[in-house]
């Protein structure tokens, strides 16, 4: 490859079936992370119950958990243009003592 040349980038056919389609509810997050992957775990939590159990798990690398971080960061800042402002409360983040997401 010259270097002036242009990279084409590469196309990707993405296929999903009915089921993962229709998708699955969640309104609390658990995120963890080992020095190799990111851990996220999806659950619903419904009033009045204190247990519930995770619906869903993905796994991924630090490179794409923070693409992705930046592809939400993205379409945050897109929902807000258009609806406005999310009101989220405070970042459990920003305190010492919390970093549960709900």
């Amino acid at each position: 490859m010259e270097k002036g040349d242009k990279i084409q980038p590469q196309q990707i056919q993405i296929e999903i079936d009915e089921a993962t389609a229709r998708g699955a509810y969640a309104n609390l997050s658990l995120v963890a992370h080992s020095e190799t992957e990111f851990f996220f775990d999806f659950l619903l939590l419904q009033p009045q119950t204190p247990k519930t159990k995770v619906l869903s798990r993905i796994i991924s690398s630090p490179i794409h958990a923070k693409r992705f971080l930046w592809a939400l960061k993205d379409s945050i800042e897109k929902y807000e243009g258009r609806f406005g402002p999310i009101k989220a409360g405070e970042n459990p983040a920003s305190s010492k003592s919390s970093t549960f997401y709900q």
